[in-house]
């Protein structure tokens, strides 16, 4: 799936392909506002990926403390950029 394909599911429908993987069904529901959802799937996961979408998501909650102990999980730093600027950045890389 392309990113701009993802996108317009985002807009679109009204759950993500069953088929993607827990961490960019997990980025699906962040984009459409399922904060909660989003951070069960990415849980559920059990990857780095799913650490990195963990991360992310507690990092956009404001909680930068357990935002910084997933991005370790994930072998990843925590960005100074946007948060829409990362989601992209995640969509893009997990959609390879």
């Amino acid at each position: 799936m392309a990113f701009e394909d993802f996108q317009k599911s985002v807009e679109n429908d009204e759950a993500p392909d069953e088929n993607l993987d827990l961490p960019l069904q997990a980025l699906w529901w962040d984009a459409k506002g399922g904060w909660e959802k989003a951070h069960e799937l990415c849980q559920r996961a059990g990857s780095r990926e799913g650490d990195w979408v963990h991360a992310y998501l507690h990092r956009k909650e404001g909680d930068e403390g357990n935002a910084s102990y997933w991005y370790s999980r994930a072998g990843k730093t925590m960005p100074g950029s946007s948060f829409e600027s990362e989601w992209r950045a995640i969509v893009e890389e997990l959609l390879r």
